[in-house]
């Protein structure tokens, strides 16, 4: 079992809750699979932003994400660096924040275009974006962390080839759960269930002081003090990007 399965199968109970599909991220994601008949979606976790109305095979390794499926039919556990579908088994593969979990992007990109007639379709941070203040006021580590496990979209350019780059902001009431969806409702990362769905906050030793900080600044006034500018937003540039590399 790779680490981050393991990690997965430790922490991913909450998954299905906290990480749903905002149709305002999946539209671009939508429209890019716009004409695809089959879809394989890697790193699938529990099934956000599948197409409704295209099959798709769902490629997960932790079993206790796979459980959390409205259907199960759909899903096989396996890793993305070695797929079990032939070579053009479908139209699209598509990897939803993801890619900064496998072992080898190199191998596990490589699959994803292996097995796709026409396109690579990944979801992803940008780890040049300059975080947000979250990860540069109360959590640096993870801001240092992110940067060093996301790939940079050069990285990816080097696996697929050329790329199109589509920035994706996240609305100010996001409806998923990731790390930056609560841009403008700090009170939430104080709520456990919402943490739970957020795997960086699994590596943070001195999570409850950092909390307490944050807790603190928002009774006294200093995080609307500080942060204030950005309230009147509906949407904000986080640093997520839309990568689409046609194959074949």
């Amino acid at each position: 079992m790779s680490a981050p399965t393991a990690r997965y199968d430790r922490i991913g109970g909450g998954y299905s809750v906290a990480r749903r599909t905002d149709p305002r991220i999946g539209q671009p994601i939508h429209d890019t699979l716009a004409g695809a008949v089959s879809v394989a979606n890697v790193g699938a976790g529990t099934g956000s932003y599948e197409p409704d109305d295209i099959p798709t095979i769902a490629i997960e390794p932790s079993a206790r994400m796979i459980r959390q499926r409205r259907d199960t039919r759909n899903a096989v556990q396996a890793n993305a660096e070695a797929i079990p579908l032939r070579d053009d088994a479908v139209d699209c593969t598509m990897a939803i924040l993801t890619v900064h979990h496998w072992s080898s992007l190199a191998q596990g990109l490589a699959e994803c275009a292996r097995i796709a007639r026409r396109k690579v379709i990944i979801f992803t941070w940008d780890p040049e974006a300059p975080g947000f203040w979250l990860t540069r006021d109360y959590f640096p580590e993870i801001l240092a962390l992110d940067r060093d496990i996301f790939p940079s979209v050069q990285a990816i350019r080097r696996c697929l080839g050329p790329v199109q780059v589509r920035p994706v902001p996240i609305p100010a009431d996001c409806r998923d759960g990731f790390l930056g969806a609560y841009w403008r409702r700090p009170r939430a990362y104080l709520d456990r269930e919402v943490r739970a769905g957020i795997s960086s906050f699994s590596l943070i030793d001195d999570l409850p002081a950092r909390l307490e900080q944050l807790e603190s600044d928002l009774a006294d006034g200093t995080w609307r003090r500080v942060q204030g500018e950005m309230l009147p937003r509906d949407n904000l540039d986080l640093g997520y990007r839309l990568v689409t590399a046609v194959v074949n």
